[in-house]
């Protein structure tokens, strides 16, 4: 018979996953102890976020902790082990309730072993036992009848059944819910490749039409020169007659004998017309000078209209990530707020003060910038979040929990750590890329909303800058690779500057 004091330390040596007793026992930073097969197979299930936390007080760790096997908690599971195998064997009447199966009765001893009913149940034990047991060995335990210990448990187990129903029919209305959105995303895009092919077909067409325009510019330059060559040759011949003609009469012009000059004269053939030069059609001399002016008014109408509209395309593209699940918790950590700086609107906007704000010391504080970082990394899927701003500059940013927290490096972009979008309105607005120091300036029509877009395992990071009718230009995308878990970040480094992570529309 298990005494109170063994049940209890049965009860510490046993892992609140499996109930078992502990196997490979090891202990978690939080100080609770499982089976190492245990809170392995556990935090496997948690790989993807890359946060691991305790099934019983759900304290978090990053990164994930090693497990090493506790030699004194294997010793005493080993002593419990040895000390129930030593144990004296319980009354034939007691059925071990925890070792019951489900469906397997256990209203009655075995006939060839006890004839007494099993009408009593011992809560200190966890036994179905006969009325002599509880007078015997389970006298002075916490006793009940097995109807009335059966009824509470059906009265407890109806409530659990109940909440899981509940739970099964909110996941499975989730799952239609995502199935509708697969669907409709897949019937959207389809729609949208068959409008793009429709595009390239169209585009196809003219590149085609444009070829045949080329074509007739080849043959119509073709057939003029060959034209004009030939009028060339044949005003050259002529040229050269004329020339002889002239030598001759200006030979006939220096005649002194009347007789010789005018048998000379009347034997002249008559020159006063030309077979060749009323053949000859003078054209202006610039006469593909409208084509190419046409040619070169649609090429800027092509551009100007073509990438505005490619524009429109990537910016509905890139709308797409707004689909993406929007977390309602997504807020700022005010352990890592600079105390130049509040928070306000539950912790989801950042405003740029004066003065120093009181607030407690702590090591995730940033000292020297007024900057901050979200409460939660981010998950390793794709994700989309819009920040509204105001004033003369913000700073929104990825980075690492591990970025220095006093000095230059401190600064989002200023390390490999951090990936930053600075905006700032000087007169003209401008945009910088900054990443372990180094700068890159931008341009783009600038906003009161900023759009980032990341992609963990893909390793993708975009900023874009997002106009009041949903009109989205991309700033500047990046290919990494990254290592740790990322969280947002804001920078409010002008006083009266805003910063706040908003919804989006």
């Amino acid at each position: 018979m298990a005494q109170p004091g063994d049940q209890l330390s049965e009860e510490k040596l046993c892992c609140s996953i499996c109930r078992n007793l502990l196997k490979d026992p090891v202990t978690i930073p939080c100080g609770h102890s499982y089976c190492m097969s245990c809170i392995k197979r556990r935090w496997d299930e948690e790989d993807q976020k890359k946060v691991y936390s305790c099934p019983q007080c759900r304290r978090t760790f990053e990164p994930r902790p090693a497990l090493i096997i506790s030699t004194m908690l294997a010793d005493l599971v080993e002593e419990l082990k040895k000390a129930e195998r030593e144990r004296p064997q319980p009354h034939s009447g007691v059925v071990p309730f925890k070792k019951q199966k489900l469906g397997e009765a256990s209203t009655q001893h075995p006939k060839k072993t006890c004839p007494h009913q099993l009408e009593v149940f011992c809560r200190t034990d966890h036994y179905c036992i006969c009325y002599k047991c509880a007078f015997e060995q389970h006298k002075g335990h916490d006793t009940v009848s097995a109807a009335k210990e059966m009824a509470e448990k059906q009265k407890k187990l109806g409530g659990i059944r109940q909440d899981n129903k509940e739970r099964i029919e909110n996941v499975e209305k989730y799952v239609k819910q995502l199935q509708k959105e697969v669907e409709a995303t897949s019937r959207s895009a389809d729609k949208a490749l068959e409008n793009c092919e429709m595009m390239s077909t169209e585009i196809d067409r003219l590149t085609k039409k444009n070829a045949d325009v080329k074509q007739q510019i080849k043959t119509d330059q073709e057939r003029e020169v060959n034209r004009a060559k030939e009028l060339q040759k044949k005003l050259q011949q002529e040229l050269a007659a004329l020339r002889r003609r002239e030598d001759n009469l200006e030979k006939l012009s220096h005649t002194r004998d009347n007789v010789q000059f005018l048998r000379v004269y009347f034997s002249l053939p008559d020159i006063s017309t030309s077979a060749i030069i009323p053949d000859i059609n003078i054209r202006p001399l610039q006469h593909f000078d409208d084509v190419t002016t046409t040619v070169s008014d649609a090429i800027a109408k092509l551009k100007d209209s073509y990438g505005k509209e490619l524009n429109k395309i990537s910016g509905a593209v890139s709308k797409v990530y707004v689909l993406l699940p929007q977390d309602p918790r997504f807020q700022m950590d005010p352990n890592t707020a600079s105390t130049t700086m509040v928070l306000s609107e539950e912790n989801r906007k950042a405003t740029s003060v004066q003065d120093d704000r009181s607030y407690p010391c702590h090591p995730d504080r940033f000292m020297d910038r007024p900057q901050v970082l979200s409460s939660r990394p981010l998950p390793s899927g794709p994700r989309y979040w819009e920040v509204l701003w105001g004033g003369l500059g913000v700073t929104v940013a990825v980075a690492y929990k591990g970025i220095a927290r006093t000095g230059e490096e401190s600064i989002f972009g200023n390390n490999d750590k951090s990936w930053a979008l600075e905006s700032v309105a000087k007169g003209a607005y401008s945009f910088n890329f900054k990443h372990n120091g180094k700068k890159i300036s931008l341009s783009g029509p600038q906003f009161s909303r900023l759009g980032v877009y990341v992609d963990y395992k893909a390793g993708i990071l975009s900023f874009y800058s997002v106009s009041e009718t949903e009109t989205i230009t991309l700033l500047h995308k990046e290919k990494t690779t990254f290592t740790q878990p990322l969280y947002a970040g804001l920078g409010v480094f002008y006083k009266g500057s805003t910063a706040e992570f908003c919804a989006v529309k």
